[in-house]
């Protein structure tokens, strides 16, 4: 059995609340000793990319549990590059393969999986092909029913299905960037979006508002055992 914790969108420097959040969730995640195989990140570490917010991040991420990260639109990889660590990210476990990629476009809100960002994948994939694999990136590749993020979500997703297509060990694809717990479908595989660590987005069916800052940071718990991913959405408060 593998366990993960999928945390997302912490945005240092989003709200004066935004270091005091990423911590609290932190903290909870560390209280779990050996019950957790690996932390994962999915983008928007910082809200601005600027130096001393990544600084922050570093410092807030440090984990004894195995943690990668990607970045998101709000990021700057060369910024997230020099503090927090490459922008393609892989974790090989005993019983799964992690890889994490990088889905931001420079000056843009919305994602798209460049070239070099797909041969890494399939590097990275073609390693293991008998190991279960997970692949993670910021933007989703669906709509959620979330206007404001659906017209931001990854570009030419039919890029990332070729992937999937290619490797059929991959069990899902985790995402980010919607501030939201979402569990849906992409290309015969699941889809889970983490919940959001700043902020919670809310749908146009339960408010004309696009974002709550009072609900609490919340993550993600993905247990994979004998072939199954079953995932619990799980807010943390003080």
């Amino acid at each position: 059995m593998q366990v993960f914790a999928h945390i997302s969108d912490v945005h240092i420097g989003g709200s004066d609340q935004s270091v005091d959040r990423a911590g609290l969730v932190m903290r909870h995640l560390l209280s779990f000793p050996g019950r957790l195989d690996a932390i994962l990140v999915t983008g928007d570490i910082a809200d601005h990319a600027l130096v001393e917010e990544y600084e922050t991040a570093r410092d807030l991420l440090r984990s004894p549990i195995p943690l990668i990260v990607c970045p998101g639109n709000h990021d700057a990889v060369p910024e997230f590059e020099k503090i927090i660590g490459p922008a393609n990210q892989v974790l090989r476990l005993d019983g799964a393969t992690i890889a994490l990629a990088d889905s931001s476009i420079p000056g843009r809100d919305d994602g798209y999986l460049a070239d070099k960002t797909i041969a890494w994948l399939d590097e990275v994939l073609s390693e293991r092909p008998d190991v279960p694999a997970f692949v993670g990136m910021h933007h989703p590749a669906v709509a959620l029913g979330a206007p404001y993020v659906d017209d931001i979500r990854l570009q030419e997703p039919e890029r990332l299905a070729a992937l999937l297509d290619r490797h059929p060990h991959i069990v899902a694809v985790l995402a980010g960037h919607a501030h939201t717990g979402v569990a849906t479908t992409f290309a015969g595989r699941p889809l889970i979006v983490a919940p959001g660590v700043l902020s919670t987005l809310l749908t146009p069916t339960e408010s004309d508002a696009l974002v709550d800052y009072d609900l609490p940071p919340a993550y993600a718990l993905h247990i994979f055992d004998e072939g199954r991913l079953v995932t619990h959405f799980r807010p943390v408060t003080p």
